[in-house]
């Protein structure tokens, strides 16, 4: 790992090819399917898939609250790499408080399974903390499986 003061990752390999797992993070019908840790449901996804194209990905928690996590994506490489941030809220429209920008990389690794690294940087360190401290690692981690096993069920097709 390379976590610094203000950035918590996650570095895996995922036994899916890398454009079914790509799909899983670009279009909207997977990503309701795995993008939050069970309990937790992701119950709506729309997305502009560009730079400066705005996103947002509503969560439910296992109580019934509603957190609608509007963002804009800062850099789109095709089947690669995917940059995004909450520090807007829409086209160029500052959100209320940055909380990160997320970075996922993808690349293919041995027998048509994918090296997986998922990066939230944090505008300072006790933004980091506060997310490490809300369980980033099990978090991602859990979502992370999810995301695999969903890719599975896509195989080569992306």
């Amino acid at each position: 790992m390379t976590e610094t003061d203000s950035t918590l990752e996650i570095v895996r390999v995922l036994d899916a090819p890398r454009l079914a797992v790509w799909r899983c993070w670009t279009e909207p019908e997977l990503i309701v399917q795995w993008f939050t840790p069970k309990p937790w449901q992701t119950v709506d996804a729309e997305i502009d898939l560009r730079p400066g194209g705005a996103s947002l990905i509503t969560m439910r928690s296992p109580e019934g609250e509603v957190f609608p996590n509007r963002g804009v994506y800062l850099d789109v490489v095709a089947g690669e790499r995917l940059v995004f941030t909450d520090a807007f809220a829409s086209a160029w429209q500052p959100s209320g408080k940055a909380f990160m920008v997320g970075e996922i990389a993808l690349a293919d690794a041995p027998d048509g399974k994918t090296h997986y690294i998922a990066k939230a940087h944090h505008w300072n360190a006790e933004d980091r903390k506060s997310h490490e401290d809300i369980g980033f690692h099990a978090g991602w981690n859990a979502a992370a499986d999810q995301l695999e096993k969903l890719a599975q069920t896509l195989g080569e097709t992306a």
